[in-house]
């Protein structure tokens, strides 16, 4: 539809400003209903207590009065109530005298046609004005009626035009007695058109016509940006809109060869200056933001420029930063006033913006010194405001967060054994190449760490809110930490290092001594909260001095016991905060096993039972199993439940880690299993499942009943694919070892006794159908053991060579019947009606083995004594049952009576 771009960019600068005129309009409009309804409220309700506002909308129902160059505002309109007061009948002005509230009057509807009238045409008449000004122009340059110099002064001189009307209006309505729609206010919308058009005609007169070097159109786009701003104050927020756009989007409009950073940054500079002030003045909460998000947003295109750049990027943030400090932060210097204890989202987040951009110029300038003493001054500065004004706590946060971004990615990047070769150094740079940056981190590390600890400390009971305080101590707790982890990763590469663990005592007695002095205090908002986080910072720092002094695995071992310590001051100190932190500590212990399991890796060592596993999983499980029952004191929550369930997991995981390293010499990462790895994994999983069933019927823990099953589970399916598939000798070419004492008592003799004892610990607690399951696996692996065993008997140690005769078919057949005779005796014996069912299983695989099997296979006397023996065994338990368990008692004579 277009075919130059000058047309295209006017009707996008046109729509542009009628969206931003719609939305600053509603928003006025919803204001003047606020008005008259706090204008129609009753003398009486005048004593209701308001909803608590921002500090930005505390000021929206007040706006500062005009400057002193204006024209007066014209007299308030007097509300129709009050207009029709004269009128009122004889009732109703008694009512009025009596003190009662007048009826509300009915509410009018606005018509269609006054809709039509009063909004609409004024919206459509601003975007016509524009694009005809455009159409215009199109027009004359396919015509050719006009040469590039006439239409720019025609665009220029429509823009002028616009301007005026938008101001003569604007004076005209302000001495008239006609109330202005302040949804379809006909001035704003002119001026608005008229910034439109000035916009669009000197970006055609640099990048269509050449009229203009990139230099003057910087400074006359600018210029009408300002302009447009200053409009703004007369016209309301659609100028502000169209003007903060326009005047962030004209570097992008105007690009030259060689840009000059330095030049943009200032400009960038007084637009931001600009938009503050009128967002402070008019108190538009939008127009603060919208400004933050472009200035952050300039901050990225230039950091592709290279670390040669840092002073304008640096100057960029510095300035933003201070020019928010002064004017957007409520209760500091020039900004609006704040609420006392109180956390301003808009306040902490402009600090925080201007924080991260110069987090970013670190990152990107590899740590550069100019860049790295401008952080320092803003983190400096984030605290310095936090300390004058509560609305601002909110970046201190932040800064605490940044500031270990850079020490952290100084860590990992900065490696100077990357910068030697086998050679020696690299031609150019030193064998202590690194030294300058080191120094600078450590004295910046320094600062900071004396910055957020001492400024975090006497903090403490300034703040009427309870948030605030908490939020300056856990800065002071955290960012010291962070800085010696990422010191010592940098410079100790996570090897031991005495003097690391030295500075750790010393932090860990400094957060002693501040828990000490605090807990003396007289009790204040938050004060509890800072106390368990300082005394929490006692022990992770302790923790840190022995992960520094000793072996990497200490690590592990140290964030474990601090879960276990957090724990103990939670029963201190009852704060619910302290709980979540013993879960997450536990959590960060479970995700760094599962970054490396071995704990301290190839190191780990092939000593069976006694190694690096033993320490790196068995302390951390008792230290979760201490927590547990710590924090089972407090109730059961989701902070108990986690450390409960770490602590199974590591249980569990000492058993398998140890299992399995003692059976493959030391290769825990070994890609098969045998037959000796996965019957103890059976046999542990079923005395922890045991273990965990007695345990749930004490402490009714769902975590503890939830692993009882995930291990009877486990237990199930590892017999099921492990040992009698997978793993089984009669279908493997396994080597089981000696008669009696061999693998058989291990794989199948063991895990029998431990599933029956599973079985009758369950019972009577959970469904039958359960604990029968339970025992019928039981019955399974005994009958698999005895099978076993009597054909290593016959066939030496490994029992899947060779052919079946017909003495290992009777013995089946005896020790089966056996089998089944001593489960009936143990039935009888201790009244066990599982036992007596289990018997009559086996007795009657006994019978059909030997009516399909030994009917055909065997032949002679093995096959006659096969039925004999089983004739007469079934004999013997008819008997029994007759005789013993369900015995009829003879029904006893009546004593004769005498006569």
């Amino acid at each position: 539809m277009f075919d130059d771009p000058f047309a295209f960019f006017s009707l996008v600068i046109a729509i542009v400003a009628l969206i931003f005129a719609r939305k600053a309009m509603n928003e006025v409009a919803e204001l003047r209903q606020r008005l008259e309804a706090m204008q129609a409220t009753p003398a009486g309700a005048a004593a209701a207590v308001p909803p608590p506002l921002t500090p930005f909308e505390a000021f929206e129902q007040s706006l500062p009065p005009a400057p002193s160059g204006a024209t007066p505002t014209p007299p308030p309109i007097v509300p129709e109530a009050e207009s029709t007061a004269s009128t009122a009948t004889p009732e109703a002005a008694g009512q009025a005298a009596d003190g009662a509230p007048p009826p509300p009057l009915p509410p009018t509807d606005r018509g269609f046609e006054e809709t039509v009238g009063t909004r609409w045409v004024v919206w459509i008449g601003g975007l016509t004005l524009a694009l005809g000004g455009f159409f215009m122009v199109r027009y004359s340059i396919e015509a050719g009626l006009l040469g590039p110099g006439v239409r720019t002064i025609l665009g220029g001189l429509f823009a002028l035009a616009l301007l005026l009307a938008g101001e003569w209006t604007r004076r005209k309505e302000s001495i008239s007695t006609i109330d202005a729609l302040p949804i379809a206010n006909i001035p704003a919308i002119l001026t608005a058109a008229g910034t439109a058009v000035a916009f669009a005609t000197v970006y055609a007169a640099y990048a269509l016509y050449g009229f203009l070097v990139p230099a003057t159109a910087f400074i006359l786009l600018g210029l009408v940006a300002l302009g447009t701003l200053a409009a703004a104050l007369l016209h309301g927020p659609a100028l502000a809109g169209l003007g903060v756009v326009g005047a962030f989007v004209t570097p992008v409009l105007v690009s030259s060869d060689k840009p000059d950073f330095w030049a943009l940054y200032i400009y960038l500079a007084i637009v931001t200056a600009a938009a503050f002030g009128l967002a402070r003045v008019r108190l538009w909460r939008w127009l603060a933001v919208t400004t933050i998000v472009f200035a952050l947003l300039w901050t990225f295109p230039c950091l592709q420029c290279g670390p040669s750049m840092v002073g304008p990027h640096a100057f960029h943030v510095l300035a933003g930063f201070i020019l928010a400090a002064l004017l957007v932060v409520c209760g500091f210097m020039f900004g609006p006033p704040a609420e006392e204890g109180q956390i301003e989202p808009i306040s902490s987040g402009s600090l925080a913006a201007y924080l991260l951009g110069a987090t970013l110029i670190v990152l990107n300038s590899s740590h550069a010194d100019t860049a790295m003493i401008v952080f320092g001054l803003l983190v400096a500065g984030s605290l310095a405001v936090a300390w004058r004004s509560d609305a601002a706590a909110g970046a201190v946060g932040a800064a605490a967060a940044l500031v270990f971004v850079v020490f952290a990615e100084w860590a990992i990047r900065a490696n100077p054994d990357m910068l030697v070769l086998p050679g020696g150094p690299l031609q150019g740079i030193g064998p202590t190449a690194t030294d300058g940056s080191v120094s600078l981190h450590l004295i910046s590390a320094a600062i900071f760490a004396a910055g957020f600890g001492v400024a975090g400390f006497f903090a403490q009971g300034r703040s009427t809110g309870p948030i605030i305080p908490v939020i300056w101590s856990a800065a002071a707790v955290f960012t010291p930490l962070a800085l010696l982890v990422a010191l010592y990763a940098r410079i100790a590469h996570l090897d031991r290092s005495i003097p690391f663990a030295v500075l750790a005592v010393m932090l860990a007695a400094a957060y002693a001594a501040a828990t000490e002095i605090l807990a003396r205090r007289e009790d204040r908002p938050g004060l509890q909260a800072s106390i368990a986080l300082f005394a929490t910072g006692t022990l992770a720092a302790l923790a840190l001095a022995l992960t520094f002094a000793l072996e990497k695995g200490w690590l592990t071992i140290a964030l474990a016991l601090m879960s276990a310590g957090t724990a103990w001051i939670s029963t201190q100190r009852p704060i619910p905060f302290l709980r979540t932190l013993a879960a997450v500590l536990a959590g960060i212990v479970v995700l760094r096993i599962g970054y490396e399991p071995r704990i301290v890796g190839q190191a780990v060592g092939t000593t069976p039972i006694f190694n690096w596993l033993l320490w790196g999983y068995g302390i951390p499980a008792a230290s979760f199993w201490a927590g547990s029952i710590l924090l089972r004191r407090g109730g059961d929550d989701g902070p108990l439940r986690t450390v409960e369930a770490a602590a199974i997991l590591f249980t569990v995981l000492l058993a398998f880690m140890e299992i399995r390293h003692a059976v493959n010499n030391g290769d825990v990462y070994r890609q098969s299993a045998g037959l000796t790895e996965v019957a103890l994994q059976v046999c542990v999983a079923l005395a922890l499942a045991i273990g965990l069933e007695r345990l749930r019927v004490r402490t009714g823990s769902v975590i503890h009943n939830a692993g009882a099953i995930l291990l009877t589970a486990f237990a199930g399916l590892a017999t099921l694919f492990g040992l009698l598939l997978l793993e089984n000798p009669m279908l493997q070419w396994i080597d089981v070892g000696g008669i009696v004492i061999n693998l058989l008592l291990l794989g199948y003799a063991l895990p029998a006794v431990l599933a029956l004892l599973l079985s009758y610990a369950v019972a009577g607690r959970r469904p039958v159908a359960y604990a029968n399951t339970i025992a019928g696996a039981a019955l399974v692996l005994a009958l698999a053991y005895v099978t076993f065993e009597i054909r290593r008997i016959y066939h030496g140690p490994v029992i899947a060579a060779g052919p079946t005769t017909g003495a290992e078919q009777y013995t089946y057949s005896i020790a089966y019947l056996a089998f089944g005779v001593v489960l009936l005796g143990i039935g009888i014996l201790f009244n066990s009606q599982r036992a007596r069912l289990a018997s009559a299983v086996v007795i009657g695989l006994t019978i059909l083995k030997a009516f399909l099997i030994d009917m055909s296979a065997l032949t002679g006397v093995y096959r006659a004594l096969s039925f004999m023996c089983l004739g007469l065994v079934l004999v013997a338990i008819g008997w029994l049952y007759q005789r013993i368990l369900f015995r009829r008692q003879a029904a006893v004579p009546a004593a004769p009576t005498g006569s």
